[in-house]
C-alpha cells in the first residue's frame, strides 16, 4: 500500500495468518436465533459466510457484505430466500483483544443473519452471546480512545466555578467538575 497510511488503527500489522471463527460461537448465534422472526437467513448463514480480513487503514472493527447486492438482498429477505454469499470483514487489530474479537464477529454474523438494522434486539442479542468488554479490559478500546482523544482540539476541562482543571480522558463532555460537582 502507497502513502501515508490513515485511520484510527492503521499502525496495525498486516496479519499473516487469516482471521478464525471464535469457538462455538457460530452454533451459539444460531441456537440463539431460534424464534426470531428477523433472523432470515439463519438456515443458510453457517454455510454461507466467508472471513476476510479489512484493511488496517479502515475504521471499522467489522462489516458485513451481501454479495447479491441490496435489490436482490431486499427480495430474497421478503421471501425469506438463501442470502448468497456474504463476506464478513474484521479489523486484524483485534487481534490484540479476544473479547472484542467475539464481539465483533457476533455482532457481524447476527447481520449475516438477517438482523441488518442496528436494534435493540440486536444490540440484546450480541450482549448475550458475546458481551463487550468494558474500557478498562480492553486495551484496544483504550487504544482507539486514546487516537481519538489525540486529534481534540480540547486537551483539558476547566471549572468555571472553582477554577480546577483536569486532562480530558473522555470523548464525552463531562456535565460536572471532578472536584466541586458543580455543572459545567
Amino acid at each position: 500500500m502507497a502513502g501515508k497510511a490513515s485511520g484510527l488503527l492503521a499502525d496495525t500489522p498486516e496479519p499473516k495468518e487469516d482471521p478464525y471463527i471464535p469457538e462455538g460461537s457460530v452454533e451459539e448465534v444460531i441456537h440463539t436465533l431460534s424464534g426470531v422472526l428477523d433472523a432470515v437467513f439463519r438456515p443458510w448463514v453457517a454455510d454461507r459466510f466467508s472471513l476476510v480480513w479489512l484493511e488496517v487503514t479502515d475504521d471499522r472493527l467489522g462489516m458485513t457484505r451481501f454479495d447479491e447486492g441490496s435489490n436482490e438482498l431486499v427480495r430474497r429477505r421478503k421471501l425469506r430466500l438463501d442470502p448468497g454469499p456474504i463476506t464478513i470483514g474484521l479489523h486484524p487489530a483485534l487481534l490484540q483483544d479476544e473479547a472484542l474479537y467475539k464481539h465483533t464477529f457476533v455482532h457481524e454474523l447476527l447481520h449475516a443473519a438477517g438482523l441488518t438494522i442496528h436494534s435493540k434486539q440486536h444490540d440484546k442479542l450480541v450482549s448475550q452471546i458475546a458481551p463487550a468488554p468494558s474500557l478498562k479490559e480492553s486495551p484496544l478500546l483504550q487504544r482507539m480512545r486514546d487516537a481519538v482523544l489525540g486529534n481534540q482540539t480540547v486537551q483539558s476541562w476547566t471549572c468555571g466555578h472553582c477554577g480546577f482543571v483536569w486532562k480530558r480522558r473522555t470523548v464525552r463532555k463531562p456535565r460536572r467538575c471532578v472536584k466541586c460537582a458543580r455543572p459545567l
